[in-house]
């Protein structure tokens, strides 16, 4: 196949560009060049930002494509942009959105394409679902060969997932694990979530490039394996090889006092703190075969070694750590307060 990715060096598009050359597909990706440096041989680049329309349609020429990949896309103008491109171009463009534009609140654990699309809390969601229409109309009115992939938590080794963060990342919370200090868990850690691993993601994803029964079609790729964040920090704190000392806080406290660009009420409330388990059914029909392998305490272990090995990764954010310990005091000093009573 000739497969062109628009992005292709984020932790989902990455896993996707090197599994595609390693199985001898001829890949394109369309970035700024920026983070190039660690490509696999063979991958042709051109360098543009996606922006500038006329430099990337001068730049693409007569080039067709057995699928174009849009990871980059957030807003409808550049969806837009793309129908603008690549109709007549490509005989399947496919758009990642995401799993957080499912309804919130949910109203039932279980999560199908079928499931309705709301979001009141997230931004970014609502913007996803303003995408996601605007390429299915193209695609009932124009033909255009859309399939719109939904990922929930895709992680690889270069980032430790967490819920309760900052800007840095996950780092900041395993440096608090190692230090001793307790992690702020949102609610009391027993709702269910699903965490995937990149290359696992990667093979249920190149499954549906090139596939007639993905064209007009939405899926969500994500392991079975469903876990509380109580077990998925533990499981953090075990790669670590640390004690985990959970500090339980609500969502909504935790969205209430904490800075607005960590944009914790997007974040949690609406999407990680609701339970929910995705049937991958329908992608397993298209795709037969596929299966997430990789268990998170496994994954999770490769990603704390990788971290570990590379001091470049451990990026510190003491606004964060400050924050922990202030919200953790003042609940402590609320409780003394009640008990003197």
């Amino acid at each position: 196949m000739k497969i062109l990715i628009i992005g292709g060096t984020g932790t989902i598009s990455s896993a996707i560009t090197r599994q595609l050359v390693a199985a001898g597909h001829d890949v394109w990706l369309l970035n700024r060049g920026s983070r190039n440096a660690s490509l696999p041989e063979g991958v042709n680049v051109l360098v543009s930002d996606i922006h500038d329309e006329e430099r990337v349609r001068s730049l693409l020429g007569d080039t067709r494509f057995d699928a174009v990949c849009e990871f980059i896309g957030f807003v409808p103008a550049d969806v837009e942009r793309d129908i603008r491109l690549f109709s007549g171009r490509t005989r399947q463009y496919v758009f990642i959105s995401s799993a957080s534009t499912y309804n919130k609140p949910v109203r039932n654990y279980l999560i199908t394409e079928g499931t309705s699309l709301a979001n009141p809390y997230s931004q970014y969601a609502r913007e996803k679902m303003a995408c996601e229409a605007v390429l299915m109309k193209a695609y009932h009115e124009q033909g255009f060969p859309v399939t719109i992939i939904r990922p929930s938590h895709t992680y690889s080794e270069t980032g430790i997932p967490t819920s309760v963060r900052g800007l840095k990342g996950g780092w900041p919370i395993a440096k608090r694990m190692l230090e001793g200090k307790p992690v702020i868990i949102q609610g009391d850690g027993s709702s269910l979530w699903t965490m995937t691993w990149c290359e696992d993601f990667a093979r249920g994803f190149i499954g549906l490039l090139d596939n007639p029964k993905a064209i007009g079609e939405a899926f969500q790729i994500t392991s079975d394996e469903s876990l509380t964040w109580n077990q998925i920090y533990q499981a953090i704190a075990d790669a670590l090889g640390v004690e985990l000392k959970a500090y339980h806080v609500s969502s909504d406290f935790l969205a209430a006092v904490s800075p607005k660009e960590w944009k914790l009420e997007a974040n949690l409330t609406g999407d990680k703190s609701a339970t929910v388990v995705f049937d991958c059914s329908k992608l397993k029909r298209a795709v037969p075969g596929f299966c997430a392998k990789t268990r998170f305490s496994e994954g999770v272990r490769r990603s704390v070694a990788y971290m570990l090995a590379h001091p470049e990764l451990q990026v510190e954010e003491p606004d964060y750590d400050a924050w922990c310990d202030r919200v953790i005091e003042a609940i402590e000093n609320t409780k003394k307060s009640f008990i003197q009573q």
